[in-house]
């Protein structure tokens, strides 16, 4: 997902071949599938062993953006996809895409929708990222149902630079600084203009505000002044690699900026001592929906939940490609969804490896399912951005990415090119654009009447239009023990009923497959917004859980 805080500037010359000359095709192909690489060293990270998610898997890459178009054409997106599944690929891995304009792009004119439809009709999974666009709602993008779209979390570590006020509190700044401890007088000034040669040797404050929005203007006036530090005041952005320009620059966020002012009116002598970063990881460190990363509803189908599964797109080590700036001995740290989805990717190529006869969908169904709420320390996973907010479905989908869990799903929710051709037809796709979309040497026909929305056999439920009860089937396939019970659990959301019959799903040599019906209703009187429960069904040991997500609402609310 070629976006904002994800890529790397160098002088490269374009290459007319699969090379690429800025690093992110290099950085997302190792995070999927590079080999085992021992004691890499890297500044910030220390030393160990680098990898891949599927580190035994051949990679081919296909190039569709060129860096002096700056642009990623259609045409070529479309061709590479196709030669592909010619070349007879088992996963397709797509860190690109475009911010959701204000009309979407139907899914026929939508190039990688178009592509990633002809992949899954061979059964080789897509998987893609989400967008860079967040925390905004609906701005999540590559939205077809037939792909795994990827949105981004924070790591399990992190590497802060402790600053000390004079009073003693000590703000963690984003930031990593390795040189010596030193103390610094501080001010506050209001903009970039207000940094003169008089601050020389001084740590200065400043708030990035939306007139002042790039970094750069702050620096270029703090490297002419001589400043000992810069201390940015901001929303959550990329951290690493900051001090490129012989700036100790740190980023707080505006609420530590708002105690670091306050110090600062408070005292006539206001100092700051920067000590050298501290390495936090595990537990102390909280996992978090970045950012940046794209948040749903859904704007092309709100029918459809977007993002479908959260995985580690921040601060990713991964491979460089040389003379990069902010590389170090062949690796680099990026973020971004782009970042995310090849780690979605290398777990898919090991579920295929395990799982070879499991349909795209099947593979997407596990995914989802054995998501997890929490991070692997059982804390509950929260959002960054401007209001910190417990992560939903609109967040993250499924939830975190289990790998070791969806190798061993217990039941899937499958679905084939034609279930998803049949979903065309109920979004009022012409018959014809649905026909070339499959590639039918012959016009396809929708049944009639065509089928609901709601339909289609996906590991979620999202109802926009909640006016009157709704009856929503899915159906269940038993990929695990052959004899099986299970007992569902319902979360339902605030304000809404739900009934799910049967209660009870049984499985043995001659039942594989089962369906269940579940009934919708709300108690809300007026429109409301989104709320959000699960349907969970359990044998006692695997527990395979789908996110629901309802809002009260008339469809011609929005007439």
């Amino acid at each position: 997902m070629k976006g904002n805080k994800e890529t790397t500037k160098s002088e490269a010359k374009e290459y007319m071949s699969p090379r690429d000359s800025e690093c992110h095709g290099t950085h997302v192909a190792s995070t999927a599938g590079g080999a085992f690489v021992a004691n890499v060293s890297n500044k910030w990270f220390g030393v160990g062993a680098a990898r891949g998610g599927a580190p035994s898997a051949r990679i081919a890459v296909y190039k569709v953006c060129w860096q002096n178009q700056n642009s990623c054409a259609a045409m070529d997106i479309i061709k590479a996809m196709d030669d592909a599944i010619e070349d007879g690929v088992d996963v397709m891995s797509l860190s690109l895409g475009r911010s959701v304009p204000i009309l979407p792009e139907s899914n026929e004119h939508n190039a990688i929708s178009y592509g990633a439809f002809h992949a899954i009709s061979k059964g080789i999974p897509v998987i893609c990222a989400g967008g860079n666009d967040g925390p905004q709602a609906y701005t999540v993008s590559n939205v077809p149902p037939w792909v795994i779209t990827v949105s981004a979390t924070t790591l399990d570590r992190s590497f802060p630079t402790p600053l000390v006020l004079g009073n003693n509190i000590t703000i963690l700044a984003r930031n990593q600084y390795k040189g010596h401890e030193f103390q610094a007088d501080l001010i506050y000034v209001v903009s970039y203009n207000q940094i003169t040669s008089a601050a020389k040797g001084k740590a200065v404050l400043a708030f990035l505000t939306e007139s002042e929005y790039f970094v750069g203007e702050f620096v270029d006036r703090a490297l002419i002044a001589g400043l000992s530090a810069l201390i940015i005041s901001s929303k959550s952005i990329d951290v690493i690699g900051y001090d490129k320009r012989e700036l100790v620059l740190f980023m707080i966020d505006y609420e530590e900026g708002t105690t670091m002012m306050k110090y600062i009116g408070s005292n006539s002598l206001p100092t700051i001592k920067i000590s050298t970063e501290i390495r936090l990881t595990g537990p102390l460190v909280a996992t978090q929906v970045a950012e940046f990363s794209s948040r749903g509803p859904n704007s092309l189908s709100p029918y459809i939940l977007k993002p479908d599964i959260a995985a580690p797109g921040v601060d990713i080590l991964a491979a460089s490609i040389p003379f990069i700036e902010g590389a170090e001995n062949g690796f680099i740290a990026l973020s971004g969804t782009s970042m995310s989805a090849p780690v979605v990717t290398g777990v898919v190529a090991l579920l295929k490896a395990v799982h070879s006869d499991w349909s795209p969908a099947a593979i997407h169904s596990a995914l989802v399912t054995t998501a997890s709420k929490t991070d692997p320390y059982g804390e509950p996973i929260f959002t960054e951005g401007d209001s910190r907010k417990l992560a939903d479905p609109f967040d993250y989908g499924g939830g975190l990415g289990n790998p070791t869990k969806a190798a061993d799903p217990g039941l899937v929710y499958d679905a084939y090119a034609e279930d998803y051709m049949g979903y065309l037809c109920a979004a009022g796709y012409e018959e014809a654009s649905i026909g070339k979309m499959a590639k039918k040497s012959m016009m396809y026909h929708c049944p009639s009447p065509r089928p609901s929305m709601l339909a289609l056999n996906l590991p979620s439920i999202t109802i926009p239009f909640l006016n009157a009860d709704v009856t929503v089937t899915r159906t269940v396939t038993n990929v695990g023990p052959v004899d099986s019970i299970y007992r569902v659990i319902i979360q339902a959301p605030l304000g809404v009923e739900i009934t799910v019959t049967p209660t009870l799903l049984v499985f043995n040599c001659f039942v594989k497959k089962l369906s269940f019906e579940v009934t919708v209703s709300t108690t809300h009187q007026s429109n409301s917004i989104y709320y959000f429960g699960s349907i969970t069904w359990t044998d006692g040991y695997h527990v395979v859980s789908i996110p629901l997500s309802v809002r009260k609402q008339s469809p011609m609310y929005f007439h």
